[in-house]
């Protein structure tokens, strides 16, 4: 249904954790490119395979379902997380301690020696897991349960407990619900609510064609949804109700406070992210009300007649109100994508208060964080410390170890698959690997503050293994220049022959 090369490549520089302190003119002129070479390498990269280079589930309007039959259905209520249950296609139990060494080798030697002397080239606190899935065997560990900060490799953890929970297929709804009288002229008497579901993609067709590729929701086929169902003009109020997350516009990095660095403003009901141009470099002081006058607006375009005298405000739906039409997100396969690949803190923040409010005490970054760590840890065994969705956060803490074995856990699950950036062809590493033999050989998720480069994923070694990994690199004076360091022992891990 949705291109996925061009939706992920498309959304490539929407985030802090690459490019950083790039001016926005120029990654926009990389956002072009990272697109172009996306849509060029793309057609390998769709399938898991031996090899490393290669979708979804809720739907809620207030709130995510998991099928098409839920479009119209109140919102879930809450529940606990079960104490079991059978994990989804493609997620299978590992062992929480590292496969047995491999036995000694003069290419072992080798590689040992390559990633040792690249990893600490740059001095800091590093650790790293590297195994052999395909021999079951460990290459080299080092450090691997010291803790250290994962930066943007928090998402995976974020992405993987939304997947266990709500599935590959799930959507969010985004609802136009009506308390009044429909005409047969098509002249709606009373209040129309615009109720937000936590739908990070809502925006203009614009907005949603050069971030993510023409795969997010519009306001526009919303109004023209509502013009479908025989809406011809509006006689009353028009109301916004975010109510189903909380009014927190940044995380705990930014002391909850609205900031460009979270690229957005988080809110269940926002309009292009909460950004007021498409150069995104500024955010709306209200988002739950901008998205609602910019529903207002695109009801006018859709033909439908909305007086000049029409208020436009936020507030809150009454029970009494009654579903007109809704308008869905992206599957949450796509939505996935669109947060690990490019490494997008908005998507990864908003999907984190998604699950707060369907699973936990609320639509919060406290509720949702809680969720993540109950899911990882009951179903894959895994205790990260996390404070966020996105990784933002300087209080969130991992090991290497804890990365592998998650990575281990979700490689034949084909969404999560789906979502990686790949060396040399999308994501945060579309720039990385070109012309090596890691250039679409290998996967993963970066991971970067300013002193923090973090490389984690999987490569297909040379003589067809599948090599699964985990480079942390904490306390470096030029992150930059870590990465290019991981960037060569991701290179090594693809030219090792076993």
């Amino acid at each position: 249904m949705f291109n996925q090369c061009s939706i992920a490549a498309a959304h490539l520089l929407r985030r802090r954790c690459f490019l950083c302190n790039v001016p926005l003119a120029r990654r926009r002129l990389l956002r072009t490119a990272g697109i172009a070479c996306a849509l060029i390498a793309c057609a390998a990269s769709t399938a898991p395979s031996a090899g490393a280079a290669g979708g979804a589930g809720a739907t809620g309007g207030a709130g995510a379902t998991r099928g098409a039959g839920a479009a119209k259905r109140a919102p879930a209520a809450k529940r606990a997380v079960a104490t079991t249950r059978k994990l989804p296609y493609g997620i299978r139990p590992a062992s929480d301690v590292p496969p047995p060494m491999a036995p000694a080798s003069a290419a072992l030697t080798k590689l040992q020696r390559t990633l040792a002397g690249d990893l600490n080239r740059q001095g800091g606190n590093n650790s790293a897991l590297v195994v052999d899935e395909t021999t079951g065997r460990t290459l080299w560990d080092y450090n691997s349960t010291v803790g250290r900060l994962p930066a943007s490799v928090e998402k995976l953890y974020t992405t993987t407990a939304a997947l266990l929970e709500l599935g590959p297929n799930a959507t969010f709804q985004t609802q136009v619900l009506g308390d009044g009288t429909l005409t047969a002229a098509g002249t709606f008497i009373g209040t129309l609510y615009l109720r937000g579901g936590g739908d990070p993609s809502l925006g203009s067709s614009t907005f949603d064609r050069i971030n993510y590729g023409g795969s997010g929701s519009t306001m526009g086929w919303l109004a023209a949804a509502l013009k479908r169902d025989g809406v011809r003009r509006i006689e009353g109020a028009i109301i916004g109700d975010s109510s189903y997350l909380d009014s927190l516009r940044g995380g705990p990095d930014t002391h909850y406070q609205a900031n460009i660095e979270t690229e957005g403003s988080l809110s269940a009901l926002v309009y292009d992210a909460g950004f007021t141009n498409l150069h995104e470099d500024e955010l709306d002081a209200d988002p739950p009300l901008v998205a609602t006058q910019a529903f207002a607006s695109a009801l006018q375009r859709a033909g439908v007649s909305v007086p000049s005298t029409t208020s436009v405000t936020t507030g809150i739906t009454p029970q009494s109100a009654t579903l007109l039409t809704s308008e869905r997100s992206p599957t949450l396969a796509t939505l996935i994508r669109l947060t690990d690949s490019p490494s997008d803190n908005f998507f990864a923040e908003t999907l984190l208060k998604d699950l707060g409010a369907q699973f936990g005490a609320g639509g919060s970054t406290v509720s949702g964080a809680a969720v993540v760590r109950g899911v990882i840890g009951k179903d894959l065994g895994l205790h990260p410390r996390l404070d966020d969705g996105s990784g933002l956060s300087r209080y969130d803490l991992t090991n290497a170890r804890q990365i592998v074995l998650l990575l281990r856990e979700l490689q034949d699950q084909r969404a999560f698959w789906n979502s990686l950036a790949i060396a040399g062809v999308r994501g945060t590493m579309v720039k990385e690997m070109r012309h090596t033999p890691g250039a679409n050989n290998c996967r993963g998720k970066t991971g970067t503050l300013h002193d923090v480069a973090n490389l984690v994923g999987y490569c297909r070694a040379a003589n067809g293994d599948r090599i699964i990994f985990a480079l942390m690199m904490n306390g470096l004076t030029d992150s930059t220049a870590g990465h290019q360091l991981e960037d060569l022992d991701a290179e090594a891990l693809a030219r090792y022959r076993g």
